[in-house]
């Protein structure tokens, strides 16, 4: 009968020592980190919008329509895997247009403030292409797209220094 206690009590003694290691590890209390969870049919439809905007941006050279496809990815799913691809074609069709180059004219972009209708200047696109650009490089360094970023910028430069 005393062994019988004498097991008992080590027995509990083990558990009341082990249970608190066990308990160290924790669990997952918040889950995935929320930046990084992407909704399937936004991202289907944020591809959907990505292959329109190549279409436009490589076979018809629609830069306004290319751009108003980015914008509408960028604006609805800013963590979308292909961003850094959608920021390029958004900065090189908002510099293009600043150049008049393309098949459409840059009035045709025309933008909502309130009620009223604007269109942008030509330093308006290029600042607007600058900017998508730098925030290729400066968020996604490590892409592929950031070389040809890095590119387009410096070739953007190059007529200032001559």
């Amino acid at each position: 009968m005393k062994l019988k206690f004498l097991l008992l009590f080590l027995i509990l003694l083990l558990v009341l020592f082990v249970a608190p290691s066990t308990f160290a590890q924790g669990g997952v209390k918040s889950g995935p980190d929320q930046s990084t969870l992407r909704d399937p049919d936004l991202e289907r439809d944020s591809l959907h919008n990505l292959d329109v905007a190549k279409n436009y941006f490589k076979l018809k050279k629609a830069y306004v329509a290319a751009l108003k496809r980015c914008e509408e990815i960028i604006a609805g799913n800013p963590n979308f895997e292909k961003i850094d691809e959608v920021l390029l074609m958004a900065g090189q069709s908002s510099l293009w247009l600043s150049q008049n180059k393309g098949k459409q004219r840059p009035e045709q972009y025309v933008s909502f403030d309130g009620s009223e209708k604007k269109t942008l200047t030509t330093a308006q696109f290029r600042e607007m292409g600058v900017d998508y650009l730098n925030k290729l490089i400066k968020d996604y360094p490590e892409s592929p797209f950031a070389k040809e970023a890095r590119e387009e910028l410096r070739l953007l430069e190059a007529p200032k220094q001559q």
